[in-house]
């Protein structure tokens, strides 16, 4: 890839460290290779919380990297993720601290940036650091609304850099032998119905008080581009994605994996039409103006995609309370981040493989704080993959088109619900057929101060 400094692939290092060779003694090899630069990828970080900090140690895990400089508005998460950054340093140094994220990007030359804000950032933050010349590993959803992720797309074809969207299902060593193994051998014969669901109750139930913004904390600048909402929590964790101002609910969170899974295993593209229902039915004292209760249908030719969610009840399938339900001639395919679990139509066992822990190659996963265990191993391998697609020019596994497509089909469940109607989006001429009123929703404007990165002529 243009401008991309000097690095070699070497396959017998990799192939000699214990996460390769555990993944390859269970399910084969798949080809990815890990890269070791010449001089450590200069890093910057956006985003110090929980999972900034855990996608950036699992980078941290598979290649060389030196952490230059990690931004975050609240000064208690930056301090504690330089500290813990420190110790995994080979240098033992300290990052570069800021609170904004643009000086950060501009008074560094950075190779890679990790983007771990809440939703209503990721695509400003995105296009700057692609603007920067860094190459991008941003979480899902890709953006807040749907022409934003159009605006990404175009940047990150201008200056012709990589970006890796977090969806790491797509690198889970059992879900990726289920496509093999199941999927791309017809074992399901053909597809008539898929269903996916989110049962967690995981929609924030406080009411508190609006209180004074604590001085560690810019919440001005935490805002950004979003509405203005009076300070009444720390926002960081769950409180932020309580709110439709920063988010897109549970389907703009938890659909967009399972729906993004569905399409790589299935290979589909947009979906022809999309329709939706739902509300706040059970869970109407808390502040939260998500969605308690949601079904959305993504129509594709010859079957439909749909995703049920409640953040309350109990489960369908108490196996799999977040998963997914492919339903062919010949049988069921179940699942999840987890586990999946082939059953036959036939009288023939049932297939099943478990997600791969990997405690003994990295004992440091231990002592991590909220790690998820079970996450960490497809979150190295999908970086190992966004390293490779930077040094080799090749599409990365989760490209920025197929997040925006996912994301985006989920932010148009919102807009099919908020206006009772079935949409068709042309994405090509970025509108809703027929359809003025869904067309305007595909942007939302910005907070006084901020400049949406579309703009429509």
């Amino acid at each position: 890839m243009a401008g991309t400094k000097n690095f070699r692939i070497n396959r017998r290092k990799f192939l000699q460290g214990g996460m390769a060779s555990l993944v390859i003694s269970q399910f084969g090899a798949y080809g990815f290779d890990l890269i070791y630069p010449i001089k450590p990828w200069k890093v910057g970080v956006i985003g110090t919380g929980w999972y900034g900090k855990s996608d950036l140690f699992r980078l941290m895990q598979v290649t060389q990297v030196e952490v230059v400089a990690i931004c975050d508005v609240d000064i208690h998460l930056l301090n504690e993720a330089a500290d813990l950054i420190s110790q995994r340093q080979k240098t033992i140094h300290r990052p570069k601290l800021y609170e904004n994220y643009q000086k950060m990007i501009d008074e560094n030359e950075l190779d890679i940036v990790i983007i771990g804000t809440p939703d209503h950032w990721h695509a400003l933050q995105t296009i700057h650091s692609l603007q920067a010349g860094a190459h991008v590993y941003v979480q899902k959803p890709i953006s807040v609304d749907v022409l934003e992720g159009h605006a990404m797309i175009r940047a990150a074809h201008q200056y012709n850099r990589v970006v890796q969207v977090g969806t790491q299902r797509k690198s889970t060593p059992h879900l990726i032998h289920a496509k093999e193994h199941i999927v791309d051998k017809g074992l399901l014969g053909t597809i008539g119905h898929v269903e996916m669901c989110c049962y967690y109750h995981m929609r924030a139930k406080g009411n508190p008080q609006v209180k004074p913004i604590p001085d560690f904390l810019n919440y001005d600048l935490w805002t950004g581009p979003a509405p203005w909402r009076p300070y009444d929590n720390l926002p960081h964790r769950g409180w932020w994605r309580a709110f439709m101002e920063y988010s897109n609910g549970i389907t703009g969170d938890m659909c967009v994996h399972m729906y993004d899974t569905v399409r790589w295993l299935l290979d589909l593209q947009w979906p022809k039409k999309i329709s939706a229902s739902g509300g706040i039915f059970i869970e109407k004292k808390s502040k939260a103006n998500i969605a308690d209760t949601q079904t959305a249908i993504f129509q594709h030719d010859g079957f439909n995609c749909v995703w049920n969610h409640r953040t309350w009840g109990n489960p369908v399938d108490f196996d799999y309370p977040w998963g997914f339900f492919i339903y062919g001639e010949y049988g069921t395919l179940k699942g999840s981040p987890h586990m999946y679990e082939f059953i036959p139509r036939n009288n023939q066992p049932p297939i099943k493989k478990d997600v791969i822990y990997q405690r003994e190659q990295f004992p440091e996963d231990l002592t991590e704080k909220d790690i998820e265990l079970h996450a960490a191993p497809a979150t190295r391998l999908h970086m190992i993959d966004f390293l490779e697609a930077i040094q080799t020019g090749k599409k990365p596994v989760s490209n920025l088109l197929d997040g925006h497509i996912s994301t985006a089909s989920c932010i148009l469940a919102n807009i099919a619900m908020k206006t009772n109607r079935t949409l068709v989006y042309d994405p090509q001429k970025m509108i809703v057929q027929n359809d003025s009123q869904a067309t305007k929703l595909l942007k939302r404007p910005y907070r006084t101060g901020w400049k949406h990165p579309w703009h429509l002529s």
